[in-house]
């Protein structure tokens, strides 16, 4: 049987290895196809694409959007994207904008209260990146502030700590539309994450359902079997494609490889063959 991974980021966000080094492992892992799902950018496409020419690992093209639903982050993927549509670059300059306002706030009450952090702490070399939190928490975990990324999150970068910023909300609504104008395929992700409670997460997949959603990630890194399960009948109960990825990061989630994410997830490859098909229906 063969696999796939719908869940990953490259430098062009906040992962570790290149789109060309994330499509070297994929392939090394034996992997049929992979997603590059960056954070609010499409930059890495290309060169992924580039360097899977001529092997026989497919590149989907993806990317990862923030939004805000009931006061919650939660997160869309968007796979088989046209990443060059207009009305998806436009969009992405002004979440790029509200995304860059959010952080230069963020960096600005660090700095007040005497971290020795910079822009340049937060690029880590790659002024083109698109910066999150994630970043924030190298640059912390690099300077002797934290020991450990979580510790950073729970103590500086979480939503309830003195450094959080919300930013200029982006609504599930919008990112669905986005991904559709793209002629793409939106999938929500990692619904466990939210913290929402099995009531609420599924009252948010049948309110996104109406609004155009086609996939929920049944299996992620993050999900233990009972509640990949759980997604998976759901995923069935709102006639959506379950899907699937590892969300690798490099070494930001070092505990995380493409493919298997820690270790016993396994996508099969038919759920790409069933996105294709859902797309053709829609």
């Amino acid at each position: 049987m063969k696999f796939i991974d719908l869940h990953i980021h490259s430098t062009a966000s906040d992962g570790s290895l290149t789109p060309t080094e994330v499509v070297k492992e994929a392939e090394e892992f034996g992997l049929a196809a992979i997603a590059l799902t960056d954070h609010d950018t499409v930059d890495g496409i290309d060169e992924a694409c580039a360097a899977a020419s001529g092997l026989t690992l497919t590149v989907v093209p993806g990317i990862e959007l923030s939004c805000i639903y009931q006061e919650k982050e939660i997160h869309m993927l968007g796979l088989f994207i046209d990443h060059k549509n207009e009305e998806l670059l436009q969009f992405l300059q002004e979440a790029a904008r509200k995304r860059r306002e959010r952080n230069e706030t963020m960096l600005a009450a660090f700095q007040k209260d005497n971290f020795q952090i910079s822009m340049e702490d937060l690029t880590m070399g790659n002024p083109k990146t698109t910066i999150t939190r994630a970043h924030f928490a190298r640059a912390l975990l690099k300077k002797g502030y934290v020991s450990s990324v979580d510790q950073a999150f729970k103590k500086y970068l979480g939503p309830d700590c003195p450094y959080y910023r919300k930013r200029e909300s982006i609504t599930p609504e919008e990112a669905i539309q986005a991904i559709r104008n793209a002629d793409g395929f939106a999938v929500l992700a990692h619904p466990c994450q939210y913290k929402l409670g099995w009531a609420k997460t599924e009252e948010l997949i049948s309110h996104l359902k109406a609004r155009g959603l086609g996939g929920l990630e049944c299996f992620h890194s993050s999900n233990n079997q009972e509640e990949s399960g759980k997604l998976r009948r759901l995923a069935v109960k709102y006639r959506l494609v379950p899907t699937g990825g590892s969300d690798f990061h490099g070494a930001a989630k070092p505990d995380i490889r493409i493919g298997s994410g820690r270790g016993g997830l396994r996508v099969p490859a038919l759920y790409l063959d069933e996105i294709r098909l859902s797309m053709f229906l829609l």
